[in-house]
């Protein structure tokens, strides 16, 4: 018999509590623009909306920028959304770079901008509506919540903090942590000694979730893809015909969590 809530919940941040594809596509094209020495101040006019289809391929901040070269220089959004591993990584050596080189020029141009307008920057992500007041409930009950990201750490609890969550450092997962989210997962069950079905993790990346399922210890983990966020209808149908993993609306998720199966 399946429990009807979880000792533990995981989620992801980025296209599951937080929607910030305007500060995404901004910081993108300023790492683009750096990296690229491009002299064009303003992007064209379909590049932002373009990027936003495409957000689904991205799991690293990294990739972002490189998404923008690929758009600039014309590749089709159907070969970005079927070969995306293979053109970010023909840029990166094209140009002779390294994924963690955009990656630390990206994440200093978003600590600059922090730094010189926090509440322009806070202005450009707004929380998917009833993810706080969940997450506020999850909090206030016995169950323990964590947050585990491809984001910066100290990002998200600056976005959570505005978002009115206050959540302690040592429960949020970030990029700095440098280990797959299976593992962290894995790391959890072990720590609290829980059985794996106690441990339901919401994502919005369809390909994250089908990693946990190749873990034979986290076979039993609850996995649920986000509907509202960054995937594909595609990846949404893949989702439904998959007896391991639960499809999850936006009102799904806000409910009790005997809702969600």
């Amino acid at each position: 018999m399946t429990a009807s809530s979880p000792k533990i919940l995981a989620l992801d941040f980025d296209g599951v509590i937080c929607d910030g594809l305007i500060e995404y596509f901004e910081v993108a094209w300023r790492t683009y623009c750096l990296v690229w020495s491009s002299q064009q101040e303003t992007p064209s006019n379909n590049l932002a909306s373009t990027f936003y289809r495409l957000r689904p391929v991205i799991e690293t901040g990294w990739e972002m920028p490189v998404l923008v070269k690929a758009l600039v220089e014309g590749i089709a959004e159907e070969k970005i959304l079927q070969e995306w591993s293979k053109i970010a990584q023909q840029i990166l050596l094209e140009a002779n770079l390294k994924a963690t080189e955009i990656g630390t020029k990206l994440d200093k141009i978003r600590d600059e901008w922090i730094a010189r307008d926090l509440e322009g920057w806070l202005s450009l992500h707004k929380f998917y509506p009833g993810v706080v007041e969940k997450i506020d409930a999850t909090i206030n009950s016995t169950i323990k919540l964590y947050i585990i990201t491809t984001k910066e750490g100290r990002f998200t609890q600056q976005l959570l903090k505005q978002g009115g969550v206050d959540l302690p450092r040592e429960v949020i997962f970030g990029k700095e942590v440098k280990r797959p989210k299976y593992e962290i997962l894995r790391e959890l069950i072990q720590a609290t000694n829980i059985s794996p079905d106690s441990l339901w993790f919401v994502e919005d990346r369809l390909k994250t979730l089908q990693l946990v399922q190749q873990q034979p210890d986290l076979e039993e983990v609850k996995l649920f893809l986000a509907d509202w966020g960054y995937n594909t209808a595609t990846e949404k149908v893949t989702a439904q015909n998959d007896p391991r993993i639960q499809l999850v609306s936006l009102s799904q998720f806000a409910q009790d969590f005997s809702q969600w199966l």
